[in-house]
Parts: structure tokens; sequence; C-alpha cells
């Protein structure tokens, strides 16, 4: 039987200038949105100091956590980045164009369908079965593609993944002929609370399974998996929140740089009386006669309605900043507008155009997901594209 040609990835073009501004002008733009790339790359280099001598990569999925994939791809490589972890091959096409040398695993995995898309970007898939693993080695025996994969073991998640059984079991026959794994990986469920009981079981699991796949590098932390301890640091770490801001030790002070700024303009001051309300429904009442400032910023743009204050809210207000003071959000969050409460903020500084500030200022992207009832994975991807966008290099 003839032999196969082996099948080359395309030659890969020049990195492509990355623009600094996006959206909207800022004239036109409800408000401002500013990413902070010298602050991702003193993340980055924070915590691949950290976990030296093993590989810091960097998760640059859902266009890099909200903050733009092709400017924190480029700042990524920038900073020393050699691996690059993407949720689909759309993502690793934007990444390539910025990191031409880089290793570029797909977390959505492998089908015959996308063979030739990973063969034209020089990615790698993230195998999770036993049904791609079949694919897969169909592909690499066919075409003698030589660009690698990582295999997906479940130790705990119960997502995505090989259960152990199956990854034992392959575990033999991957040894002998490579099948190009280049890579074993897991997930942790629970390091964003250290005492869970579920990361000593992940940690010893992975441990286990790693021990078949002698000669093949291994991952399994991720932000807060950094903090937890050392052993879970294995040949490659994979930060994702933590690059962006997130803090990846709830509970203790957040050891990362704040990235993203973000500010509504002021469309109007209206002044209303005490019983008034504010809002769709009714919900909020003043209390006494108010100033409510409305914002050009809704839950089109990424602001969560679950983080309107009304009459009946039990949890602490959302807060945003007017003229460096901290002022309550008022009523429901429409589609595209917000009511602040600046009755207590002098009149001369509270006016048409001027800026309010929704994260920056003192209040913390976690400040914002724990008044928003989530967390700051959401904040961020949630960051709608009306915004005009600044990246400060």
């Amino acid at each position: 039987m003839a032999r196969q040609p082996t099948v080359q990835p395309a030659p890969q073009p020049a990195a492509e200038p990355v623009n600094t501004a996006g959206g909207p002008p800022a004239h036109e733009a409800g408000g401002i949105l500013t990413i902070d790339l010298a602050a991702i790359h003193a993340n980055y280099r924070l915590l691949a100091g950290r976990v030296v001598p093993g590989e810091c990569a960097a998760v640059v999925k859902g266009d890099a956590y909200g903050c733009g994939i092709d400017q924190v791809s480029a700042a990524l490589s920038r900073a020393g980045c050699k691996t690059f972890f993407v949720a689909n091959l759309a993502e690793a096409r934007r990444v390539r164009a910025q990191a031409r040398e880089a290793t570029i695993y797909v977390l959505n995995g492998f089908s015959s369908a996308s063979a030739q898309g990973f063969v034209d970007c020089d990615a790698r898939p993230v195998i999770s079965s036993s049904v791609e693993l079949a694919e897969w080695d169909n592909f690499v025996a066919s075409s003698n593609w030589t660009g690698g994969a990582a295999l997906h073991v479940d130790t705990g998640m119960n997502r995505l993944g090989l259960t152990i059984e199956e990854a034992a079991a392959v575990a033999p026959r991957i040894q002998m002929a490579n099948h190009s794994v280049a890579l074993l990986m897991s997930h942790l469920a629970c390091a964003d609370q250290p005492n869970h009981p579920l990361n000593d079981r992940q940690i010893r699991h992975f441990r286990e399974i790693r021990s078949l796949f002698r000669g093949i590098s291994s991952s399994l932390a991720n932000s807060p998996g950094i903090f937890l301890d050392s052993s879970t640091y294995c040949d490659m770490v994979r930060p994702g929140v933590a690059l962006y801001g997130g803090n990846p030790t709830p509970g203790r002070t957040n050891p990362m740089k704040p990235v993203v700024t973000l500010q509504a303009r002021i469309l109007q001051v209206r002044h209303i009386e005490k019983g008034a309300t504010v809002g769709y429904g009714a919900t909020w009442t003043a209390r006494r006669d108010s100033r409510i400032a409305i914002l050009a910023a809704g839950y089109a743009d990424g602001v969560l309605r679950q983080a309107a204050t009304t009459d009946s809210s039990a949890t602490a207000p959302r807060e945003v900043i007017v003229a460096g003071k901290r002022c309550r959000m008022t009523g429901r969050i429409s589609m595209d507008l917000m009511a602040v409460d600046v009755t207590d903020v002098p009149v001369s500084d509270v006016r048409r155009d001027k800026m309010a500030t929704l994260i920056g200022e003192g209040l913390t992207l976690d400040d914002v997901a724990t008044q928003a009832g989530t967390i700051s994975y959401e904040v961020l991807t949630s960051l709608g594209r009306r915004f005009h966008r600044v990246w400060k290099v």
C-alpha cells in the first residue's frame, strides 16, 4: 500500500498588526472600556514566575475573556507565552495570526469534519472521548499528521474528558505508538475553595493516571489551582481569569493587577420627589427627594439585569462611582439604560456627558461580580460591543 504524503500546515503569515482602539468612536459611544495590556503582561509574568520550572500557558477563549483575543494574544506572546488554549478553531486562527510560533490547543475537541482546519492553522485538538480518539487515530494514520493533540481525562469535574478507566485502558497503546499525544490534562472543579475535599481527590487521581503516560507532558492547574500548592503545577499551568485581573484566591487579597476599566456616559440628571418610582415595574421607590443620573449602559452592554436594586432587594445594592463617590443603582436595568442615585454628589459634579465608572477606581471586577450575584468570568465575557474600546500598551 502506498504511503500517504505527510500533511503540512500552511505557511503562517507575519503577525498582523492589532488595533489599539475599537468599537464606535468615543464621542458616539455610551461608554468607554479600557483594557490595560501592560497589566495582563505583568499578571502573566507573576504567574509564570510562580510555577518555574514549569510552563505557564494562557487561556484566551471567549475573546480573551472579553478583553480582545487579538490584542491580548499579541501582548501575551510579547510576555513570553508560548502555549495558548482556545475554545474553537475560529479562536485558534486569530491567535495564530498574532503568535506565529505558538502551540495552540482547542478545548472543544476534534471531529473528522474539522481535521483540515487543524492542519490549516497548525492547532492541536484536546481529545475528550473515546469517539474523538478513534477519529483522531484514523486521521493521523491516513494523513501522517504530526501536529499533536492533548488527551483530557476527567478526574472529578464530570464535564468533558475520558473516564479514568478509559484513559488507563488506552495508555499502553498511546505509550507504544504515541498517537501524537503531546499533553495529558485534567481540570480542577473546586480550586477556588482550597479546603474542598474534591481538590485532593482530583490531584491524587491525576497523579495516578500520569504515571501511566510517562514521557508525556501534563497539565492540571487553572488560575485558582496555581494558588493551591505546587502539587497542581505538573509540567504546565493554564491560567485564565487571573490574567485579566480576576481574583484567583477568593476571600484573600487579590495578587493580580486590575486590567479592565469601564465607564458609562451620563445622559441626563433627573430630580424626583420622595415616593416616586424609577424604572420598569416601579420596583424602586425614592425614600427622599432625590437626584437620579441616567447612564447609557444596560443589559445589552453586559450590565447584568439581576444587578438591579429594588425595594425588596435582599443583597447589597450594585454600585457605580460618580465623581469619586460610590452611588447606588436604582430600579431595574434596562436594555440600554440604568439609573443611579446621585443625591449625595455635588450638583456641579454630575452633569450630562460626564462619565460614571462601572468597573475601576477601587470598584473591582470581583466587587462588581459579587454585587451582581455572579462571578468575574461572566462580568468580563458579557461586556458588550457598543462601548468604545481602548487597549493600553
